[in-house]
């Protein structure tokens, strides 16, 4: 059975309610774990304590502080913030931190910011082994959302990853991302689905449920699991209504 993990950035959010009680409301709707972006700006006892109640599960956060790893310069800041951000992920039993590779900066070639990048995540798994706690470079699509970005592309992701050549850094696949880009999954991914340490989803045009765009997501979901993904899907998706029967329908139509 695959697990779906609501983004509670984006579903949930009903005006007047505290943030963790979108924690509740996933439960509720049936949804096996929640997700969300920065935790510096979250009340981390509310959260903990709405886990606690309900016994759902946490995919994971935001790496902190989300600064541009393109810029050597900001290795070290990032690796303290790196160390908080563990401690965070393993108090609420998050298995996943995401990073931002950041902007393609202009006073470096492409080739310094990718070893920026690698020297990063390779002095980040060595804070990240035998945490329980794995870090997922996230390519994000420079057409719409994220124009400016340095890594748009999935397979140089994976490549970084490898170059890096350690367990704790992965990548996290966002589907929506990667088909705006105009990526095929199967070329994209080929035999690398073991680097995947997190999936999100969402439609396009618009960013919004599954099932109101254009892109074969139940086709991509299950080419992945039947290579061997068995982690979560993240809901990364701005619902066109804050109706828990709609993400049920987008669970089931996904395979859940």
């Amino acid at each position: 059975m695959r697990q779906f993990s609501a983004c509670i950035e984006w579903l949930f959010a009903r005006d007047g309610d505290a943030f963790a009680d979108r924690i509740r409301l996933a439960h509720a709707t049936g949804l096996d774990a929640v997700e969300f972006w920065h935790w510096t700006n979250k009340d981390l006892d509310a959260i903990a304590a709405a886990v606690a109640e309900t016994g759902i599960g946490v995919s994971g956060m935001v790496a902190e502080p989300m600064i541009a790893l393109t810029n050597p310069a900001n290795k070290e800041i990032w690796l303290k913030g790196l160390r908080e951000s563990v401690a965070v992920a393993q108090r609420l039993g998050a298995p996943v931190l995401i990073a931002q590779a950041g902007d393609e900066l202009a006073e470096f070639s492409r080739a310094e910011q990718r070893a920026a990048i690698v020297a990063a995540l390779g002095a980040g798994a060595d804070l990240l082994e035998g945490s329980g706690v794995r870090l997922g470079l996230e390519p994000l699509n420079t057409k719409i959302d994220h124009v400016g970005y340095y890594l748009s592309s999935t397979a140089e992701g994976l490549d970084i990853v490898d170059e890096v050549g350690r367990p704790e850094v992965g990548i996290v696949y966002d589907l929506y991302h990667s088909a705006v880009m105009g990526e095929d999954t199967q070329r994209v991914i080929g035999d690398r689905i073991d680097r995947i340490v997190h999936l999100h989803v969402a439609d396009h045009p618009g960013r919004n449920d599954p099932g109101t765009g254009h892109i074969d997501l139940a086709e991509r979901l299950d080419w992945l699991y039947a290579q061997g993904y068995r982690g979560r899907v993240g809901l990364e998706y701005k619902p066109t209504a804050q109706d828990p029967a709609a993400v049920r329908a987008v669970v089931k139509s996904l395979g859940g």
